[in-house]
């Protein structure tokens, strides 16, 4: 309990500021306060390990963004500050994953907490570092040449990136003493739940197409402003819920493969 009064204060300061400093937005902000203050609660190495995984993934969003911006204009659903939807689909398990540990304290909902949200930094990763790549992209399904910023795109610097990005939080998990079926988890539930991320974005994530400008986007409305169809996928399943699926993904495939290291 003194652990979440100190720690919902603590979370609203550094929501605060990544609101002010555009990296979330005022949606983005109550959720991170959410999953801030519960992660708290299940003790301040969690609350490390998430603080660990948005600073590096909000400087890696800002890495050259002018440049990424340019590359995959029209594209992406959604960009610039993170909602409430972008924050839970990312946070989310973990954040569940801490509350499961403060009501249980055993290890398996460290390992669930540490692989969800490998998972989570190492798509994040991959999409920041691996759309600057000088090579073409490829869909993971067949390998076709697809446009920078194509959900299910894959380059081997973007791979470098994820494997990066697990490793990261891995890394994080161990200096924190966690235990060691949480190191490895993040290890392996990182780099699976990003390989499930293009899987799904290149098959049943929703495919959409704006006439007007001759262009396969993710977005509803196009930046053109005109309503865009449906081409492929699963009309209700947007990036958002890719992500909150491989976060989950992820933390399955983790927990499951290092139980048997």
């Amino acid at each position: 309990m003194s652990r979440w009064v100190l720690g919902a204060p603590a979370a609203l300061v550094v929501a605060g500021a990544a609101c002010a400093t555009r990296s979330l937005s005022n949606s983005g902000a109550v959720a991170a306060v959410v999953c801030g203050s519960l992660a708290v609660a299940a003790g301040w190495d969690w609350g490390i390990v998430l603080i660990a995984y948005f600073v590096t993934s909000s400087l890696l969003s800002r890495f050259r963004h002018e440049a990424k911006q340019r590359l995959t204009a029209g594209r992406l659903d959604k960009g610039g500050a993170r909602d409430a939807a972008q924050v839970l689909a990312n946070g989310g398990v973990f954040a569940l994953a801490s509350a499961g540990y403060v009501l249980t304290g055993t290890a398996l909902w460290q390992a669930v907490g540490a692989a969800a949200l490998a998972a989570s930094a190492a798509d994040t990763w991959a999409t920041e570092i691996g759309s600057l790549a000088r090579a073409t992209p490829v869909s993971v399904l067949d390998w076709t040449p697809v446009q920078i910023g194509t959900s299910g795109g894959v380059t081997a610097q973007g791979f470098a990136a994820a494997f990066a990005g697990a490793a990261f939080v891995s890394v994080v998990c161990s200096l924190l003493r966690w235990s060691p079926i949480a190191v490895t988890a993040a290890m392996v539930g990182g780099v699976a739940g990003c390989l499930v991320d293009s899987m799904l974005g290149a098959s049943v994530q929703a495919r959409r197409w704006c006439a007007a400008c001759a262009m396969a986007t993710e977005q509803r409305i196009h930046r053109c402003g005109a309503p865009t169809t449906i081409t492929g996928g699963w009309r209700w399943l947007d990036n958002d819920g890719v992500n909150a699926l491989s976060s989950l993904g992820g933390a399955f495939i983790g927990v499951t493969v290092a139980s048997f290291v």
